[in-house]
């Protein structure tokens, strides 16, 4: 059984986003996405701060022992924080996935737009079935 915790949003994509207290959105992937993966090898963030990302699209690919996934923003907003530890441990991925294992932090351009990502309880439905 995946964790997912309560506190956070999620994407039909296995992402997940936590709203800080300055307004910026933490995006990572979800325990379920780095348990389906396998051990990560690599985490390949293509944008960088000041790059400006829309909801759905591609940002960067995770390779693992099984395959490689694609990653996708959660919501539209300027990038302002990749974590660059993750190009030496990505391995923090699988560890530490909604901690150490963070990709990128956004500055949302609709600040609304973290709400209507799904909840907790909306993405463990989803994932039910998989399990």
């Amino acid at each position: 059984m995946s964790n997912i915790p309560s506190n956070l949003r999620y994407t039909k994509d296995h992402e997940w986003a936590r709203l800080e207290s300055d307004g910026t959105v933490v995006v990572g992937i979800t325990d379920h996405a780095a348990n389906t993966l396998g051990d990560i090898t690599f985490v390949d963030v293509r944008v960088g701060p000041g790059a400006q990302v829309t909801a759905g699209a591609l940002f960067g690919t995770v390779d693992s022992v099984k395959a490689v996934s694609d990653l996708f923003a959660p919501i539209d907003g300027e990038v302002v924080a990749v974590n660059g530890e993750l190009e030496a441990s990505p391995e923090e991925v699988n560890t530490d996935c909604y901690g150490d294992g963070w990709m990128l932090q956004i500055r949302p351009t609709d600040a609304a737009a973290f709400e209507r990502l799904l909840t907790a309880a909306q993405y463990e439905a989803l994932i039910k079935d998989y399990e």
